[in-house]
């Protein structure tokens, strides 16, 4: 039996979770109609945005299936962190030192998370920031990083403008928002509350499923025909 709560077990190789995660892609099927994949949106809150010495304090995450959001599925945990002064939180994300004082530890938190996400594509907006702080605490607890690809809405929306304004006639970057509310005003989808993991994986998700319909519509109906497209971002971590 794994057991979770016990990364020190592991020593310096990836935990068997991780290994399970990385076999799960290793003949990656790019070719399949969209509604066969399952995606997680999934969004961050942090201490700050030094890559270096801040860290996560809530993850929050919800599938989608057969291109619909499951509400019944849902990852939300406050973190503890290690080094931190806990009103830094407080002020942008409205989390309570007290509830980062109570809350479980990324050696607890972790190891569920990588299970949820299990099979599945990673979906985030401005993906990258989000990935770099979700490894940089697989490396330190799980002695390993995610292998699930990923597809960041921020690039979407780019694609998306760019074919819709037209490739001859370049908008000015300084008069278009890529915000994740602004987003979501924009193209007239429900509306969340802001700087709160799971309501912004929320928010992202009606994001995803807005471009991927609009997409689908265009013709794109494989995750091969959106990479190939230029019209999102894929990673591989």
């Amino acid at each position: 039996m794994i057991d979770l709560l016990n990364p020190g077990s592991w020593f310096s190789h990836p935990s068997p979770l991780l290994q399970a995660n990385k076999e799960c892609f290793a003949d990656f099927d790019q070719g399949r109609p969209l509604a066969e994949y399952s995606f997680v949106v999934c969004d961050t809150e942090l201490t700050g945005l030094n890559r270096k010495k801040d860290e996560l304090i809530s993850i929050g995450a919800v599938m989608i299936r057969d291109l619909q959001i499951d509400l019944s599925s849902m990852f939300h945990c406050f973190v503890r962190p290690r080094n931190m002064d806990p009103t830094q939180a407080t002020l942008v994300h409205r989390i309570t030192p007290e509830q980062l004082e109570t809350a479980e530890s990324m050696e607890e938190v972790l190891p569920r998370f990588v299970e949820y996400i299990h099979g599945s594509l990673l979906v985030g907006h401005h993906l990258p920031l989000d990935m770099h702080f979700l490894n940089k605490a697989t490396r330190e607890v799980m002695g390993g990083t995610l292998s699930n690809p990923g597809v960041d809405t921020m690039r979407m929306a780019q694609g998306y403008k760019r074919v819709r304004l037209g490739h001859y006639h370049e908008h000015n970057p300084r008069t278009t928002s890529y915000n994740l509310d602004d987003l979501g005003r924009e193209y007239h989808l429900p509306e969340f509350k802001p700087h709160d993991a799971l309501e912004d994986a929320l928010q992202t998700a009606y994001l995803f499923l807005y471009f991927i319909k609009k997409f689908r519509k265009g013709g794109l109906v494989t995750l091969k025909d959106i990479f190939q497209s230029g019209r999102v971002g894929s990673f591989r971590y």
